[in-house]
């Protein structure tokens, strides 16, 4: 009887390492290939620009393929426990990369039915380098990022952002990725491009100072090198007729989402509620800023989010809820909630209330202030986007000013060394092409 023999694949670019690859499998046995998930892809890798059902499709045409199954993570573990097949193939890149940990577990499980586990070297050829790069510039281009974002919440359900304030924070934000002990990976699915880590970058106040044409270099910045999409914080969209503009140029760009806020006059930031003079627009003007953004729009990809500032007013629960309603059916594709309170209650209650009613429009929050509330309670609540704000701004900033203060204190630099991360590992975040 013929052995058993198992490949996981997650590519969606096809070449003769490939090929390679699943002759040697098939010389052992009968070959199964797992072919990841889209959203097991997305957790620890670029987005696939071929989806799930489309690589299934090719692959099982590949001869020596004889079954393709589903794998749903990046662990082996699920496969294994369902199909314990008698060999397990795999590249040996994965001795010191970043799978190192899903090797180590796959080998366990192998032990302890009896499986082999065999390497073949990794093939290092620069054509297929080459191939991986193309993909990965197709990935950045304005139409495919674009439309991402709506895809990443219709898929998983709940997705998370990071801030990005240049092309070197955007990178971190595209490269960033956690290997939990459980064989599963995650990473940040979009970039939050915002007014107030914007302004503070350039060292301007947030208030609108800095025009969108400095705005949208910023974002340029950050796409030029990024794949990910990105959710665009445009205040208070500024006047009707310019808020148009801004929309039509961020959907022509590639931006996936805006989000603007309920207020009019002078900007000042949200954390500081009534203790400065902030006035909500009302209801039906910025019902109409909404309608007028819609209209501009030349695709159904690009999303428009209405912020509700109600709570940080002190406005009451009663109005953000009436907000909320007009502001959906004027055409807002998405809500943002707000809070300037620690205790979340307020903003659970809301959740709650509009989901009573409403149980489609994308629901976004920032958990600045109430930061204990972890993603996995937002996603059963029915929240839909969770933004990390502002937090590589607050950290990155506090860490420079140390550095500078040591050099002055002790006359030198060496003091500041155990801060500082080598160059050469900025300059590999940083691609070459």
């Amino acid at each position: 009887m013929r052995k058993t023999v198992f490949i996981s694949m997650s590519t969606d670019i096809i070449h003769g390492g490939h090929i390679a690859i699943i002759e040697k499998a098939a010389a052992l046995g009968e070959v199964t290939v797992g072919v990841l998930t889209d959203e097991a892809v997305a957790s620890f890798k670029r987005y696939p620009l071929l989806s799930y059902e489309e690589r299934v499709k090719i692959i099982s045409q590949i001869k020596g393929v004889s079954r393709v199954v589903r794998q749903n993570t990046i662990s082996y573990k699920e496969i294994l426990d369902n199909y314990r097949p008698d060999v397990v193939v795999h590249g040996d890149n994965w001795r010191t990369d970043h799978l190192k940990p899903i090797r180590t577990e796959c080998l366990e499980i192998l032990e302890s039915y009896g499986g082999e586990l065999v390497e073949f070297p990794y093939s290092s050829n620069s054509e297929y380098k080459k191939l991986d790069a193309y993909f990965r510039d197709q990935a950045s281009l304005p139409d495919i990022r674009r439309a991402r974002l709506k895809k990443e919440i219709a898929m998983k359900g709940l997705v998370i952002a990071i801030e990005a304030h240049s092309g070197l924070t955007g990178l971190i934000a595209e490269n960033t990725v956690v290997y939990e002990e459980n064989g599963g990976a995650r990473q940040f699915d979009a970039m939050w491009v915002s007014s107030l880590c914007d302004s503070t970058a350039k060292g301007k106040p947030d208030i609108e100072l800095v025009d969108m044409t400095s705005r949208f270099r910023t974002i340029d910045d950050i796409m030029e090198v990024t794949t990910k999409p990105v959710i665009f914080d445009a205040d208070t969209g500024g006047m009707t007729e310019h808020f148009v503009y801004t929309v039509r140029t961020l959907e022509r760009i590639g931006a996936s989402m805006v989000i603007i806020e309920d207020k009019t006059g002078l900007k000042k930031n949200s954390l500081f509620g009534n203790e400065v003079k902030q006035t909500q627009a009302a209801i039906e003007d910025f019902c109409e800023k909404i309608r007028a953004g819609k209209h501009a729009l030349k695709t159904n990809d690009f999303m428009i989010c209405a912020r509700i500032e109600s709570l940080i007013l002190e406005q009451g629960m009663e109005d953000a809820l009436k907000r909320a309603y007009a502001f959906t059916d004027a055409g807002a594709d998405a809500i943002m909630i707000h809070s300037r309170k620690k205790d979340p209650a307020e903003i659970f209650e809301f959740i709650e209330k509009f989901r009573a009613e409403d149980s489609s429009t994308v629901l976004v929050v920032v958990p600045t202030s109430f930061n204990e509330v972890t993603e996995e309670e937002f996603r059963a609540r029915g929240v839909n986007i969770v933004i990390y704000a502002n937090q590589l701004t607050r950290t990155g900033f506090p860490a420079m000013q140390s550095a500078a203060r040591m050099i002055l204190e002790n006359h030198r630099a060496k003091e500041c060394d155990d801060i500082c991360m080598p160059i050469k590992d900025i300059i590999r975040l940083i691609p070459e092409e």
